[in-house]
């Protein structure tokens, strides 16, 4: 059973010693951090599909080829339950600003080293390979960040506006995204051959300059106010995921099962139609990057605006409202999708992506920190937040790809695979408890 604890004062009212101007600084520096390192990973998973299978894949059958790249994003994402751990077990033992350093620094200097990698013409099966290691990087890079920052954030907030502020970091994501759309669709429209020769490496080198701003910027970091407050009553655990696994396993599984949902309908919609829609429907990939990238501007205003109405209505309404939009829209995506018009396509990727997805997105910040005590919560939500998006989103392009592939170009099965992941998901919501007010 999770343990409870006693109403107390917040910390962060007494402990903010820089007051409200102190606290911005946090909200801006882990914002700032965070855009660049989600810049980093997508800028991956926008270029991939494009180029990748001719780059490092050029043996394979298109098809297959198109697989082997999804495969290799997923490597990503099977990093990050280890990365979690790892930063989750250090970041609840000596704090969460330190931990943010070190995995900005991890995921710049990985996603830069993609950007000087030869390709497979030059140095064989070793391109792959190195390619497949450096996103290892990325991902357990990731890891630690995206709970880290987010953490830092929702800790210092009052309890009645931890949704708008976890919805502030939140949105953050789509700020990356929108930086490597914009990255991408600058490319993207270069001929074949310079995009092939050198285009599609700028948008990872360009990470060098953006990750020396983000380190200037973090240097003036404090540490959550909650975590000194829990420090100073020796409430610090000696194994953070023991103790998880031991006594929080309910809020842990609530996380898995809604981050599954979450990420998969993301992924299958921002990632996944990339490849869908140039490979199979024959869209050009301009409308494709020129779609996210709209739906990515919405979202930026979305994701805290949903997370702001996770104040006033409640975490789990607001979860499963969101649950129940994906479900019911995954389909009519598809539809809009097999349209090959470019109104549709674009209106089918802004509504899921800027519309949709940010109704679960926004309110995740404030919900998962709230399930958690602070002794453990930076390993807690690592784990169900890393494991589930591992299962969830960073299978759900390789899982689609393989299943239109099986089905000889039909999106029924994909539509079906990730419905059964959205009831799994609104089950665990109804499980879990209201958190909103609750005392970090």
């Amino acid at each position: 059973m999770q343990p409870t604890t006693a109403l107390r004062q917040d910390p962060h009212v007494a402990a903010r010693s820089g007051g409200q101007l102190g606290y911005r600084k946090v909200v801006f520096a882990s914002c700032f951090g965070t855009a660049i390192e989600w810049y980093d990973f997508f800028i991956y998973g926008f270029i991939g599909p494009l180029v990748f299978d001719k780059l490092f894949f050029p043996k394979l059958d298109p098809l297959i080829g198109t697989i082997a790249v999804f495969a290799t994003f997923s490597v990503g994402f099977l990093a990050r339950p280890l990365g979690g751990i790892v930063f989750g077990h250090f970041g609840d033992r000596i704090g969460r600003k330190s931990i943010l350093m070190v995995t900005l620094l991890l995921m710049g200097g990985g996603t830069a080293a993609i950007g000087l990698l030869p390709a497979y013409d030059r140095i064989g099966i070793w391109a792959p390979i190195a390619l497949v290691s450096l996103r290892f990087l990325q991902g357990f890079a990731l890891g630690g960040e995206s709970v880290g920052a987010m953490l830092l954030t929702v800790e210092g907030s009052s309890a009645g506006r931890r949704g708008l502020f976890g919805g502030v970091i939140q949105a953050a994501g789509p700020m990356g995204v929108i930086l490597a759309s914009l990255a991408v669709a600058i490319v993207a429209r270069m001929p074949n051959a310079e995009l092939l020769s050198w285009g599609w490496r700028a948008p990872f080198l360009l990470s060098v300059v953006l990750v020396l701003l983000g380190v200037y910027v973090r240097l003036k970091l404090e540490e959550s106010a909650t975590f000194k407050a829990a420090a100073e009553r020796q409430e610090i655990a000696p194994i953070p995921v023991l103790e998880v696994l031991t006594n929080y396993m309910r809020p842990t599984l609530i996380t898995f099962f809604i981050i599954m949902a979450e990420t998969s309908f993301f992924y299958l919609t921002a990632i996944f139609s990339l490849s869908y829609g140039t490979k199979v429907l024959g869209l050009p990939r301009t409308t494709l990057t020129d779609a996210l990238l709209i739906a990515n501007c919405l979202a930026l205003f979305a994701v805290p605006l949903f997370g702001v109405l996770s104040d006033r209505i409640g975490r789990r309404p607001a979860f499963l409202a969101g649950i129940a939009a994906t479900a019911l829209y995954i389909y009519p995506f598809f539809l809009l999708m097999a349209t090959k018009e470019t109104l549709w396509v674009t209106a089918a990727i802004a509504i899921a992506v800027g519309l949709i997805h940010p109704m679960m997105f926004g309110p995740e910040g404030s919900f998962f920190a709230e399930l958690f005590e602070t002794r453990v919560r930076f390993s807690g939500v690592s784990v169900g937040k890393q494991i589930g998006t591992v299962l969830g989103g960073g299978l759900a392009p390789l899982i689609g790809t393989s299943l239109v592939a099986w089905s000889h170009g039909s999106t029924l099965p994909v539509v079906f695979y990730f419905v059964a992941l959205a009831v799994f998901a609104f089950v665990a919501a109804l499980m879990a408890h209201e958190t909103r007010g609750r005392t970090l």
